[in-house]
């Protein structure tokens, strides 16, 4: 993802980066490239972060101590980590979205639509699908969805990732999400609302990472010199 939003800010005027941080400084980009975000000493006016839940600390750290806008696009985050981003927001600005697409974030609306329309008459799945290299399970997007179509509704789903060690009927509460791991799939997410003989199902594939890193991008675009605060998809397009 890093040489992605790389690619992109080199296409997107008004757009440099400064430096990078990464595991490995190998000196292979056009920018410095630093093992920790406390050792950059090149100025900057928003973080974008694309890498894994260890390293949030460090990052969120340096967002607070420069008081620096953030976008946060890692998922897997802990509940300890979300109420550390959340209490860092009250003094510094802080983005995050589990999945950086326009397009998701439209499918995730839609999904709220349908599910307070549909509620009580259809049963909610969720599948999602990501190469074999994807640590969480199930994404984080996949999360999301579900959390957004649970606050859209009356009832409290209960979610359900895994049926094959219980032995009974599906429960009309139920929210399931499963997680499918293989090849090179870049991000597929299914959303599927089954009623009696009828299914309604919203989908959204990418087929490449840039999508997210365009995303991001715009996030950092629109960070620059908010104040301190909690931002979300929602904010950037509902100001775009």
């Amino acid at each position: 993802m890093g040489k992605a939003v790389a690619r992109v800010c080199e296409k997107t005027s008004g757009v440099e980066i400064t430096a990078g941080c990464d595991i490995h400084t190998d000196g292979s980009e056009k920018f410095p490239v630093y093992a920790k975000p406390g050792e950059v000493k090149e100025e900057f006016d928003v973080i974008i972060d694309f890498s894994h839940p260890s390293a949030f600390d460090g990052i969120i750290d340096c967002a607070v101590s420069t008081n620096t806008p953030a976008v946060i696009c890692t998922t897997g985050l802990s509940d300890e980590q979300k109420a550390k981003m959340a209490e860092a927001a009250k003094s510094a600005p802080i983005f995050f979205s589990a999945n950086m697409s326009i397009g998701i974030n439209l499918l995730i609306d839609l999904a709220c639509k349908a599910a307070r329309l549909l509620e009580n008459n259809f049963d909610i799945e969720i599948i999602e699908k990501h190469h074999n290299q994807k640590l969480d399970a199930p994404s984080g997007t996949a999360l999301a969805i579900a959390d957004a179509i649970s606050e859209s509704v009356s009832m409290s789903p209960e979610y359900v990732y895994d049926r094959h060690s219980v032995r009974q009927k599906r429960g009309k509460t139920e929210i399931g999400l499963h997680a499918v791991r293989g090849g090179t799939i870049v991000g597929e997410h299914d959303v599927i609302f089954a009623g009696t003989d009828e299914v309604i199902e919203l989908k959204h594939s990418a087929a490449s990472k840039e999508v997210f890193a365009v995303g991001a991008v715009k996030a950092a675009a629109f960070m620059k010199g908010k104040p301190a605060g909690m931002y979300s998809m929602k904010d950037l397009i509902k100001n775009s």
